[in-house]
């Protein structure tokens, strides 16, 4: 019950230290709320970005592999004009890797483009068209608000059927139910049977918001689906009990197999999948952390180095107080935790109104200039700890040299 008294009374004496000194009390905000602004703000960015990415890239998904021609990490001793003479994936590829592949679940052959899509006198330009096999559905996780995914039939025998992004029909059509509707594209006819889900954009820059899905022997209709403008690629899921590496080695044995590659040769394909992507990405936040902290780590020392000024001169200032504390019976560590509680609250104070203006600011942020960035839980966490260690840390000396003041000298101080 002493311990706890003795506490209270400490805070107490520091809470009306700082409440007495209003000027003094704000000039010391001032340092460590710019220092927790300035490291909070750095980490908040970073973070905000590596999970738009990593977001991006799980969209992916870390059960698929894409073969393709071009690697999405280049490395090893390969030389990057070989990769001129690859040949693209092919439509009837897949169907003899589906033939003698065991670990995988689902496979599709796509290909993307760009064109004008029209309905009526509305119009919507570079929308994405996406042109793939039956399987995409399986490959490619996606919602319908409204309508129904392609049946086989119509994707084996090239119907006229399409799947628009929430973007498109609300551009094309407003108010009005696109479902049965006739678009253009490329001077085709094409029939609305669905709407994708809003997903909103991504890094990777592969959400449906602004897609047309349309069966890909459709497609044949508009472009050469073997058109290397076009990106052709082969997207290979793997079955739940098979691991990727497996479902990999079997994938280069299969199509080294149809490519007829031999044993002394390098593939002329590349075997695609997110995990090469997020340990890039992983490597650059890393740096990115560290120069972070660096930069952030500057501003918060000065912040420090401002406290403990601060706090020498209240020390000087209150040295005939500090006296006659002692001289009443006052022990050092009284002393000592009054200055380190007055130390610890300013700091603590200070990186509240740092976190506070950051939020504020990405408030702003997010609704004008359309920006999606938040203030996680854990950099809450992190700025009110760092505010808590440097007041610990810049009051210790003043508070040492506090408590150890002889009461008659200091009374008798000027």
């Amino acid at each position: 019950m002493k311990l706890v008294k003795f506490f209270l009374e400490s805070l107490y004496f520091a809470t009306n230290a700082l409440v007495v000194n209003k000027l003094r009390t704000l000039l010391s905000l001032l340092g460590v709320t710019i220092g927790i602004f300035a490291i909070i703000s750095v980490f908040t960015v970073i973070d905000s970005m590596e999970y738009k990415i990593k977001t991006s890239i799980e969209s992916l998904g870390d059960n698929t592999v894409y073969i393709q021609k071009w690697p999405w990490a280049f490395g090893g001793d390969y030389p990057w004009w070989q990769y001129l003479k690859r040949p693209v994936p092919k439509l009837k590829e897949l169907d003899k890797i589906l033939e003698k592949s065991t670990t995988i679940e689902a496979g599709t052959f796509m290909i993307s483009t760009m064109q004008t899509v029209q309905y009526r006198n509305n119009s919507t330009e570079n929308s994405v068209i996406i042109a793939a096999t039956h399987d995409y559905n399986k490959i490619r996780s996606f919602e319908l608000t409204s309508g129904r995914y392609f049946s086989d039939f119509e994707s084996k025998s090239g119907r006229n059927k399409a799947i628009i992004g929430s973007e498109i029909a609300k551009n094309l059509f407003e108010n009005i139910d696109p479902i049965d509707k006739e678009i253009k594209v490329a001077g085709k006819k094409l029939i609305v049977v669905g709407i994708f889900k809003k997903e909103g954009e991504n890094i990777m820059n592969n959400s449906n918001d602004n897609a047309i899905l349309i069966p890909i022997n459709y497609a044949r209709n508009i472009v050469d689906i073997q058109n290397e403008n076009l990106n052709p690629m082969i997207m290979i899921k793997a079955k739940s009990n098979v691991s990727m590496n497996e479902m990999i080695n079997e994938l280069q044995g299969v199509m080294r197999s149809i490519h007829k590659i031999k044993p002394s040769e390098d593939d002329d394909f590349a075997l695609n999948r997110s995990s090469l992507l997020t340990k890039g990405f992983n490597d650059l936040f890393s740096i990115i952390d560290i120069a972070g902290l660096i930069i952030g780590g500057f501003s918060i020392l000065v912040g420090g180095f401002g406290i403990a000024n601060i706090m020498f001169v209240s020390v000087r200032e209150r040295t005939n107080i500090i006296g006659i504390q002692k001289a009443l019976g006052a022990k050092n560590n009284f002393i000592l935790l009054q200055f380190l509680y007055e130390s610890m609250i300013l700091c603590l104070i200070g990186g509240s109104i740092g976190l506070f203006l950051i939020f504020i600011g990405l408030q702003i942020a997010n609704n004008q200039l359309d920006m999606d960035m938040f203030l996680s839980t854990k950099n809450i966490v992190t700025g009110l700890l760092i505010s808590i260690i440097v007041g610990l840390i810049s009051g210790i000396a003043p508070a040492l040299s506090a408590s150890r003041l002889n009461p008659v000298d200091a009374i008798n101080s000027k």
